[in-house]
């Protein structure tokens, strides 16, 4: 399946797609047109077309989209249909919001250790069942257990020294919630979620609205 070139706004697309497909097959709807998709996701049926045909199309024509089938076929794309492991770093707000949401266990993201520097904190609770371990045990972890992801929820002071480590513990996944962003070698991903961007951008459309 050819996916050479495929820019940053499709693949940005892709979950969309995944959760309105969802969406239809709890609705029962078998297939479905990309003009009828595309109202539902306020995109054109020509952006559709576009989008996943740098996958191979999927769509037939006359017939339009078996809902089912493109619902796995992104899910495959998404690299859903096997699951991960995840450690949070730092297991303030932030880190235990994450741990606390359950959808990720829907997605096949396992949350399988938290780790923070706080003694208060380490190994005296747990998270819906997920330990707190001590981030300077980091190391021997990951030694022992297999980890896909790891998750930064820690102010921005901490996250190089600690994606350092990481990198060199081989960890080659990082979702990165400090406001920083990561220097790390080309075979390692990070995914930068900076919270503080979403709500100026937020705040922008609010001031455009105005504007008007």
């Amino acid at each position: 399946m050819e996916q050479k070139g495929v820019s940053k706004a499709v693949i940005g697309r892709l979950p969309r797609y995944y959760r309105y497909l969802g969406e239809l097959m709890e609705e029962g709807v078998e297939r479905i047109s990309s003009s009828d998709l595309s109202q539902k996701m306020k995109v054109t049926s020509s952006q559709i077309r576009q989008d996943l045909n740098h996958f191979g199309g999927f769509g037939q024509t006359g017939y339009g989209y078996h809902v089912a089938t493109l619902y796995n076929e992104i899910g495959h794309l998404l690299g859903l249909d096997k699951n991960h492991s995840l450690i949070v770093i730092g297991a303030g707000n932030l880190g235990q919001a994450l741990a606390n949401y359950a959808n990720f266990e829907r997605r096949g993201f396992n949350i399988c250790a938290m780790f923070d520097a706080d003694p208060k904190l380490i190994g005296t609770r747990t998270i819906r069942d997920i330990p707190i371990l001590d981030v300077a045990r980091l190391e021997e972890y990951l030694e022992n257990h297999e980890v896909d992801i790891a998750v930064l929820a820690i102010p921005k002071t901490g996250a190089i020294p600690v994606a350092k480590r990481l990198v060199e513990a081989h960890i080659r996944a990082i979702w990165n919630f400090s406001h920083t962003d990561l220097e790390v070698p080309e075979d390692v991903v990070v995914e930068n979620v900076h919270l503080s961007e979403s709500l100026m951008k937020l705040s922008y459309r609010m001031a455009e609205q105005r504007r008007k």
